[in-house]
């Protein structure tokens, strides 16, 4: 299974976005944006592409699977 990496804490920082906003911006608990910020979840499509438009970064710099 290939390692997973989440940089979406340093992107919604960098948007003063607090990960309650986020959520509630991308449709999802907080518990969801808490879990991806520590890479203990992996996104759906969906998801990652509502999450790269609010925080205004590509996918590929959020998300990294090696």
């Amino acid at each position: 299974m290939a390692d997973f990496e989440c940089r979406l804490k340093q992107y919604r920082q960098l948007k003063n976005m607090t990960q309650e906003q986020l959520a509630n911006q991308v449709g999802v608990r907080r518990e969801t944006i808490m879990r991806l910020e520590k890479a203990q979840y992996n996104p759906s499509l969906k998801l990652a592409i509502d999450i790269s438009r609010a925080v205004k970064a590509p996918i590929e710099e959020i998300f990294i699977f090696e």
